[in-house]
């Protein structure tokens, strides 16, 4: 049996006996989704937990003077970001952001195809954001929000990092790209949901990792899956033969309003200003 075989058989094994070693919630995302949840806590609080992590800090200040919310006035405090944000959406979007801190790796080799595969995850992120809020402006009896779309954008492909945390041991693996990425094809999605329900996190989120790259997954309803698919289909991630063809039946559903959209400037700019705010 080849390395590639053998590697692919062990973590199919670790998926079916619930063996394999998901990766935990970064520790601030645990304390702020704590928080989030007590009915007592109020926004002081919540600056004073989220101030324990200060990369997550200013990225909470840039998300709060950020096209996304709207205001023109800008913040310059962890207080008056969570104010602008809110309680009900900081649960989320605080997450979101404490996702980079699992894409790390002390072995070199693991470290930069992790580093790739956070940078694929921003860009198709930064696109399903921008979707979402063009839906939004059209559609404002929808369920969907930006909050979730912003967490689900971001945890949608955590199912690498099992992967290559235990391709790590079989290092010769790595000089086949196209085995990775073939494993990753054939697992991500059933690891990701994993992980999603090992986090304890709703079914809307384990629902994303399962089937955002599945051809079989085709919902009448518009789901969280629709905006990911199309960044991507956008980025390259979600291979498909005819682009403008997929495309088009987002079209059909109601995704999105036009193929013209992706050229507009608005978009152009509400894309540019979403992918700084992870910068």
């Amino acid at each position: 049996m080849s390395t590639e075989n053998a590697l692919l058989t062990i973590l199919v094994d670790r998926i079916n006996n619930d063996t394999l070693v998901l990766p935990t919630l970064p520790e601030v995302a645990i304390k702020v989704r704590q928080a989030a949840d007590d009915p007592e806590v109020n926004l002081m609080q919540m600056s004073e937990v989220i101030s324990q992590d200060p990369s997550l800090s200013a990225r909470m200040i840039k998300v709060a003077n950020s096209a996304i919310m709207g205001r023109a006035v800008k913040v310059s405090t962890l207080h008056q970001a969570v104010t602008r944000i809110g309680l009900r959406q900081i649960k989320n979007i605080a997450t979101a952001m404490a996702m980079e801190q699992l894409f790390v790796s002390n072995n070199d080799l693991i470290k930069g195809y992790m580093g790739k595969a956070w940078q694929k995850t921003l860009t198709v992120a930064s696109h399903s954001i921008t979707l979402m809020e063009f839906y939004l402006q059209n559609n404002k009896r929808t369920s969907l929000n930006r909050d979730s779309i912003t967490l689900a954008a971001l945890v949608y492909n955590i199912g690498v990092l099992p992967i290559l945390t235990e391709a790590e041991r079989h290092p010769e693996v790595f000089a086949n790209p196209s085995f990775l990425a073939h494993a990753i094809q054939k697992l991500s999605g059933k690891i990701g949901s994993s992980i999603m329900d090992a986090w304890e996190f709703p079914a809307e989120f384990s629902d994303v990792a399962l089937s955002w790259a599945d051809p079989s997954y085709k919902p009448e309803q518009i789901s969280y899956v629709d905006f990911i698919r199309i960044g991507a289909i956008l980025e390259g991630t979600l291979q498909v033969s005819d682009k403008s063809a997929a495309l088009q039946t987002y079209i059909d559903k109601g995704v999105i309003s036009s193929m013209q959209l992706f050229s507009s400037d608005e978009y152009n700019e509400m894309l540019s200003d979403v992918k700084d705010m992870f910068s």
